[in-house]
Formats: structure tokens, C-alpha cells, sequence
């Protein structure tokens, strides 16, 4: 009999047991002097005990303006000092953070003020061409429970004179009530149908997971962390912000939101250790003429994450960026986030190609999304994660918790994946992702590999689309490198013969970038929205657009 597709990350490194704000004091009493959290368009530097002075400080502000433990504390900013301190007061208090994404408009902010009953909001005044202070006065009157609002530029300093109205031993019994089981934190998936689920995060769930993605990267005091990804997200304020004060390492801010070439200046001005981003981060990076001009000896490791990482794109990042000991991570905000992850000494045939083994405490498996069975290994199947990472469930609805956690407290994935022989995973699609074509299941993880090494294909993404014929017929969204020129017929002719002809492509559509989340996440089912629409496929049987 095989082997089946279940692991288990035995570790004899113990779970942290702690709330979050005990940590980062635990830490700051090491490394007080060192820097903590740089914000260079801030011109925002804060040593490990000013910081905890700073958090202390917004904490009892917020005591004094009448928040309490499981009240819900709103934030809707892009990238700034302030993000973090917030993040980490709430914690001192036992509020429970919850994250507004960036690019929210105003029916968005509406349902995720109203669905977590936030009582105080604390916001930006805008971002890039949003108003958020004009979006909030057009909904406040429609969210009862909203009793405070509180904009950066104009108020964050009051907030921390508020402290004086409550004492630091007030905080300090604050921090004594706190279990680590208690829920810290609401973030709200990205919802590409039905509206957004709040996934229920604990001290314990994103503490750990931070502690043990800090561990694999082999972090210290002495690292220097550029996070150019969204805090809004769990890979900022997880991977980011959490691991990086779990150890003692420096959180770098190059920036509200990302910019490829402020990301290069500020690894090579605070000489940078680590890098994270989202593949097309990355290749931004990558592809940007002034890539040259950089230093990037300091950078040392690094998270690639949150979409599909290109194998070709993983090698350059390894070597003409520096970073030999780059990682790729796989999870999901459900499981705060990272479940699997590339160890930094794995051969680079695993970490091009995997997205690594089980994290510590973590149990794997893949199942047959028809009978739930586990499946042998290197089959595919859907992948199922339980352990201390997985949500308490979404905020306020048990009917989407029980449909994405079983009774054996297995969280469903929905994605598609295989494990080998040595339990290294690949992720090979969504279920909802997958292409079915005349009987035959196409996965565009395999096709898109393939098609990246083509000469002129700086990025490509594959979707499948209504076929009366075949049912679904295979489409690749195509951006050339800079002064590429080729066409559908010749990347067709291209792969003849070296991919099996009913993955090859049919539709062609070249692009200079794809629909995406904030956080770099693409949005197939808008990319097959607009395709069946530009191709007149609205009324061919079986369209999906999600």
C-alpha cells in the first residue's frame, strides 16, 4: 500500500504560551537599545523600549476613551508607524484589531464596521485618490455601533495625552486579564464571491505562527526586515511585524504601499537582511531599469508568498538579487497564516518548485474533495491544515465556519495540491480554478510554468473559459518583457510538442498587468469575467465567474 498524504511538524521547539504584549516586553528587555521599527518616509526610527513606551502610551489612551477588553478596534491606513503601535496597543488591552483594507470603498467599510460591531475606528485621511474621511461621514450614520472615530493626522496625538487619564498600573491589571486564547484580531478575506468573511485570529494563533516563521528564517536581533507587503494583511503584520519583534529583529517600512524603487533604496539604505513580497513584487523589482544600480549584498532570506511563486522568477531572486536563502510560504488569513514553508538550507530544486514542508505543530493532509478520503502521496487532492494556527472561525457566522472547518477541527483549504515522497507540497490550483476540458483536468499552475520559459514572457496567468465544444477551453493572459513582441499563433507553435496539445492555450490576451487583491493575490475570476465578455461568451453553457 502507499504512502498516504499526511504529515505532522513534530518539533521540540515548545509553543510560545503568552499574549502578544508580553512578548514584545519580554523582548524589548533584551534588546531595548536596538532599533525596533523603521519608517523612513516617516522619518519615524523607534528602539525596541521606545516602542513599548509608545504602545503603552496609545493603550491607555484608548482605556481612557472607554475601550475595553473584545471591544472591537477598527483600522483602515495603508503602511505607517502609527499601524504598527495600534497593533500592538490593542493587544496590551485585550481590543480585539480589526484589519480595514486600504483600498475599501464606501459599501465595504459599511459591512465590515457593521459585521464586527467596531466601536472605534481609527483611520488615515486618505490614501492615494480615497477620501476616507469624506467615505466615513457618508456611512457613519448607518453603523450604530461605531462611537468613536479617530483620523492620524489629525488626532494621534491626542490620543496619547489621553494616557494620562489612565495609569500605567490600570494597563499593566489590563494585561494581567488576558488569556492567549482570547481573540485579538478580525481580518476579512478577500471575498471573490458573497461579501467578505471575517476570519477570528487569537494571541496564540498569529503569535506562533510568527515565532515559528521568524525560527525558519533563522532570525535574530541582527536582522533588518524590509516589509513593503500591506499590515492590513496577515504577511505584514504576521510575517512582518510579529515575527521580526518575536526575535528582536528590526521592522523596515519602505513606504504607505509598494514601490519598486523605494523597496531597493531602503534595502540598501538600512542594509536589509530580509525581503518579503508576492511574486509580481518581486518581478517589479526585477524588471525596473534602475535594478542595477542597487546594492542588495546585505539581504539574506526573505518570504516570496501569496500567489503561485514562477520557478524562473525564484531563481533570479536567489541569485541576481542576493538572497540565497529566500523562502517561499503557503497559508491563508484562516490559519494565521503560514502552514507550510521552504527551510532556507532546502535544495533549490525543492524551493523553486515546492512550497516547502509542514510548519512546526502543524498537521497536513490531502483528500479526495469528493469522499474526504486522504489520498496517496503525489496526488492530487484538497489540502486540509489543523493545529494551534487554525481561526477560531469567521466573526459572527458559524454557518461559513462549519462549512470551512469539520468536526475534527480540519480547516478546508480549497486549494488543489500534491505531496512527495520526502513531504514537500505543491500547490497546483484552486478547486474552483481547475480546468476541465473535454474530460481531461488541466491545472494552469503546470501551463504557466511551462509558458514562462519563453524568452519574451515576463509574466503570465492561465484561466479556463466556457467552451461549447470541450466545456472549458484553456486562456493564458500574457505580459512581455520590455520590447517583447510575439503573438498567440507563435506561443502556440512554441509549445506544440512540448506540452500536451489540450493544455496549450486556445485564446491569447496580452496585458501589461493583471486584476489583483492589495496584497498581490490575482483575481481569476475577474480576469474570466472580462474574457467571456471581450469574446462573447456570456450565454455558452457553464459559465463560471468565480
Amino acid at each position: 500500500m502507499s504512502e498516504l498524504s499526511y504529515v505532522q511538524g513534530a518539533s521540540n521547539v515548545p509553543l510560545v504560551g503568552e499574549p502578544i504584549f508580553h512578548n514584545l516586553r519580554r523582548t524589548a528587555a533584551r534588546f531595548g537599545d536596538r532599533d525596533a521599527l523603521v519608517v523612513p518616509p516617516q522619518d519615524y526610527r523607534a528602539t525596541y523600549s521606545q516602542l513599548v513606551e509608545q504602545c503603552e502610551a496609545a493603550g491607555r489612551g484608548l482605556m481612557a476613551r472607554g475601550v475595553k477588553k473584545g471591544d472591537r478596534v477598527g483600522i483602515w491606513s495603508p503602511n505607517r508607524y502609527e499601524w504598527v503601535v495600534v497593533q500592538y496597543a490593542t493587544a496590551a488591552i485585550g481590543a480585539i484589531l480589526v484589519n480595514i483594507n486600504p483600498a475599501y470603498r464606501t459599501s465595504e467599510l459599511e459591512y465590515a464596521l457593521n459585521q464586527s460591531g467596531t466601536g472605534f475606528l481609527i483611520l488615515a485621511k486618505g490614501f492615494r485618490q480615497a477620501d476616507y474621511r469624506a467615505m466615513l461621514a457618508e456611512v457613519k450614520g448607518r453603523c450604530p455601533d461605531l462611537k468613536e472615530a479617530l483620523v492620524l493626522e489629525d488626532s494621534w496625538d491626542a490620543l496619547l495625552r489621553d494616557a494620562a487619564r489612565s495609569s500605567l498600573e490600570e494597563l499593566r491589571e489590563r494585561e494581567e486579564s488576558l488569556q492567549f486564547d482570547d481573540p485579538i484580531n478580525i481580518q476579512y478575506t478577500s471575498g471573490t464571491t458573497g461579501f467578505p468573511k471575517g476570519a477570528t485570529l487569537t494571541h496564540h494563533n498569529i503569535l506562533n505562527n510568527a515565532f515559528f516563521i521568524g525560527e525558519t528564517l533563522k532570525y535574530s536581533e541582527r536582522d533588518r526586515v524590509c516589509i513593503p507587503v500591506p499590515f492590513y494583511h496577515c504577511f505584514g503584520m504576521v510575517l512582518g511585524n510579529l515575527a521580526c519583534t518575536s526575535h528582536g529583529a528590526a521592522m523596515v517600512i519602505p513606504g504607505e504601499a509598494y514601490d519598486p524603487l523605494a523597496v531597493m533604496e531602503t534595502v540598501q539604505k538600512e542594509r536589509c537582511t530580509s525581503l518579503y513580497g508576492v511574486p509580481t513584487m518581486f518581478i517589479g523589482e526585477l524588471e525596473h531599469p534602475r535594478f542595477k544600480e542597487f546594492d542588495f549584498t546585505s539581504l539574506r532570506t526573505g518570504i516570496m508568498a501569496g500567489s503561485p511563486c514562477p520557478v524562473e522568477v525564484m531563481k533570479k531572486v536567489q541569485t541576481v538579487m542576493h538572497i540565497p536563502e529566500m523562502t517561499i510560504a503557503y497559508g491563508m488569513t484562516e490559519t494565521s497564516p503560514v502552514s507550510t514553508q521552504c527551510a532556507t538550507d532546502d535544495p533549490l530544486e525543492k524551493r523553486v518548485s515546492t512550497v516547502g514542508r509542514v510548519h512546526p505543530h502543524v498537521e497536513i493532509k490531502i483528500v479526495d474533495p469528493a469522499t474526504g478520503a486522504v489520498v496517496p502521496r503525489g496526488t492530487p487532492g484538497e489540502l486540509c491544515s489543523r493545529g494551534y494556527m487554525v481561526m477560531l472561525g469567521y466573526w459572527n457566522n458559524e454557518e461559513a465556519t462549519r462549512q470551512a472547518i469539520d468536526a475534527a477541527r480540519w480547516m478546508h483549504t480549497g486549494d488543489l495540491a500534491t505531496m512527495d515522497e520526502d513531504g514537500y507540497l505543491n500547490i497546483v490550483g484552486r478547486i474552483k480554478d481547475m480546468i476541465i476540458r473535454g474530460g481531461e483536468n488541466i491545472y494552469p499552475r503546470e501551463v504557466e510554468e511551462f509558458l514562462y520559459g519563453h524568452p519574451q514572457i515576463a509574466d503570465v496567468q492561465v484561466i479556463g473559459i466556457p467552451s461549447e465544444k470541450y466545456g472549458e477551453e484553456v486562456m493564458a493572459w500574457v505580459k512581455l518583457r520590455e520590447g517583447g513582441s510575439v503573438s498567440g499563433d507563435e506561443l502556440a507553435t512554441w509549445c506544440k510538442g512540448k506540452i500536451a496539445s489540450y493544455k496549450i492555450p486556445r485564446h491569447w490576451k496580452f496585458v501589461d498587468g493583471f486584476p489583483m487583491t492589495v496584497t498581490g493575490k490575482i483575481q481569476k475570476f475577474k480576469m474570466r469575467e472580462v474574457s467571456i465578455e471581450e469574446l462573447g461568451l456570456e450565454k455558452a453553457a457553464g459559465v463560471r465567474t468565480a
